[in-house]
C-alpha cells in the first residue's frame, strides 16, 4: 500500500504528484487491473504469446532502421 507523509505547509499538488509517482513505481494500477476479471489460464497463454509476438514485430522494425 502506497503511503506517504504529508509536511506541515507543503501544498496538496506536491504531495498528490508525490503519491502517484509512489503508486507507479509499486505497480499498484497494474496490479489492481490484473485481478479486476477472472482470466482463463488459456486466455492468459494466448495473450501472452500475443504480447511476444508485438514485441518481436517492434524489435524487428526497430532494428530496420
Amino acid at each position: 500500500m502506497a503511503e506517504i507523509h504529508v509536511t506541515e505547509g507543503e501544498p496538496l499538488d506536491i504531495a498528490l504528484r508525490r503519491f502517484k509517482r509512489k503508486v507507479q513505481q509499486e505497480d499498484i494500477i497494474k496490479d489492481v487491473k490484473r485481478h479486476s476479471y477472472y482470466m482463463k489460464p488459456g486466455e492468459k497463454r494466448r495473450l501472452k504469446q500475443a504480447l511476444a509476438r508485438k514485441r518481436l514485430r517492434k524489435r524487428k522494425r526497430m532494428h530496420r532502421r
